[in-house]
Parts: C-alpha cells; structure tokens; sequence
C-alpha cells in the first residue's frame, strides 16, 4: 500500500489544477521508473492504481479520502519522500498554480513535515526545475 500512497500523492498534484499534463504524467512514470522506493514496484500496476485514485476523488469529499488513504498507509519514513514526490509534480510543467500550492500545504500539514524540512525540500525541488 506504500506504492499506492505515493502515487496516489503524484496524481493527486498532477490533477489539483484540473489539468494532468503530459509532462506531469512523464514524470510520475520517470519517478516510478528509477526512484529506489518504487524498486520492486510493478509499473504494470501503474494505470490501475491512478484509475483507482481518480476514481476515490470524484466521489463527494473524494480528496480528503484520498488524503486519508495516503496518510494511513505511508509509514513515518516515507513521508518526506511523499512531499518531495508532490513538490516535483507540481514543478515538473514550469509553473504552480494557486490550486498547487493550496494542496501543498494541505499535503504538508497531513503528512505532518515541519515548516523547515518543507522549505528544504521545496527548494531543492525549485532549484532542480530551474531554467536559464
């Protein structure tokens, strides 16, 4: 269930602006693909597992279960990485956008990570998607 909570996470920043964007979505198949935390996941499970999210948000309150899903099942350890991995999808299209940032600090207090490990890790993340 740790797999499915971080993409759950992913998903849920890539669709916050009501718009997935094919770079947002290459990116969560690239984080998928060479982070060490999805090693022994299999990637064939991968549309199944962002259908089964859409799926929970589109009912009513479907974001606050989806939340409560990614809470439950993330042990301690990996809820940095769930930060950082939303921190990403939100960056990886060049822009946020105040739905992006709301759901960032709503992921923030959830996921409970502190205001300074928050800001660490969001710019790191600015720093990697830094353009010329």
């Amino acid at each position: 269930m740790e797999h499915a909570a971080l993409i759950y996470t992913m998903v849920i920043m890539s669709a916050a602006d009501s718009d997935m964007t094919d770079k947002e979505l290459f990116t969560i198949g690239d984080i998928i693909r060479t982070l060490p935390v999805f090693e022994d996941f299999d990637s064939e499970l991968l549309p199944r597992t962002a259908e089964d999210c859409a799926s929970l948000l589109s009912k009513e309150n479907g974001l606050d279960t989806v939340i409560g899903f990614i809470d439950q099942n993330l042990p301690d350890n990996l809820r940095e990485t769930a930060y950082v991995l939303a921190c990403e999808i939100a960056a990886s299209d060049g822009r946020l956008e105040p739905e992006e940032l709301h759901l960032l600090e709503i992921l923030r207090h959830s996921l409970k990570i502190g205001r300074l490990p928050a800001a660490a890790i969001e710019r790191c993340v600015r720093a990697r998607y830094q353009r010329p």
